[in-house]
């Protein structure tokens, strides 16, 4: 049996740590699955603690869950070669999930998340990346804005995807140290950027779902052995 959790606190640590769950006795013992791993965990009350808020919907489980590859950018940008997807203004939580379930399977070196302006790395995000967000990199900045200057000072160049731009995402060159910026559909991108690059397209369309132009970008990245 793998209980489901409604509620989820998400910090960053080296290990997964503290499930409880409303069960008569404390000495069962439940699985929690992600996809990289079975972790093992002991119920410490026979009550769960209700923090949910959502009691119409809550299933009596609560996980604070340590994720090992949340970090915060102003304390660690890695050196080398870098690519990373900046989110600004991304405030649906299934699109943060998607996108961050595509930028760890191309092999991208993370995501940055502000906090203003987008969700926390909660239930409906790890619900959306199938579990990837408990093992993938993502840096957590204040907004968008100071997440640029914070990379742009450490030597990334900061690309910004906008329709209508005249360099194609597919035929620019790309510099070894990169950070795209994807805004959200309706205001697009909000931050200043040193280049504009875009996905080409045909037949009236205007745009693109940001976690379907996040996949372009991941992949056209990875195709060039990034």
């Amino acid at each position: 049996m793998t209980p489901s959790c409604s509620s989820l606190r998400i910090r960053s640590a080296p290990v997964i740590a503290n499930l409880a769950l409303p069960l008569a006795s404390a000495s069962n013992r439940f699985s929690l699955t992600t996809s990289a791993r079975r972790a093992s965990f002991s119920a410490s009350s026979a009550t769960a603690l209700r923090v949910s808020g959502n009691g119409r919907h809550d299933q009596g489980v609560v996980a604070d869950v340590v994720a090992p590859g949340l970090r915060e950018l102003d304390d660690e940008i890695p050196g080398g070669r870098l690519a990373l997807l900046v989110l600004d203004g991304v405030t649906n939580p299934a699109n943060v999930g998607m996108i961050i379930r595509t930028v760890t399977g191309a092999g991208l070196d993370g995501v940055v998340l502000p906090r203003a302006g987008s969700p926390d790395v909660g239930p409906l995000v790890v619900k959306a990346s199938a579990g990837v967000a408990f093992r993938a990199r993502v840096y957590r900045s204040t907004t968008a804005a100071a997440a640029v200057d914070r990379l742009r000072g450490a030597g990334v160049e900061v690309v910004g995807l906008q329709g209508g731009s005249a360099e194609s995402l597919f035929d620019a060159e790309l510099p070894e140290r990169v950070a795209f910026v994807l805004g959200n559909e309706t205001e697009g991108v909000s931050v200043a950027v040193d280049r504009w690059v875009s996905i080409p397209m045909s037949n009236g369309v205007e745009s693109l779902n940001v976690a379907v132009a996040a996949g372009l970008v991941a992949y056209e990245v990875s195709r060039r052995g990034r």
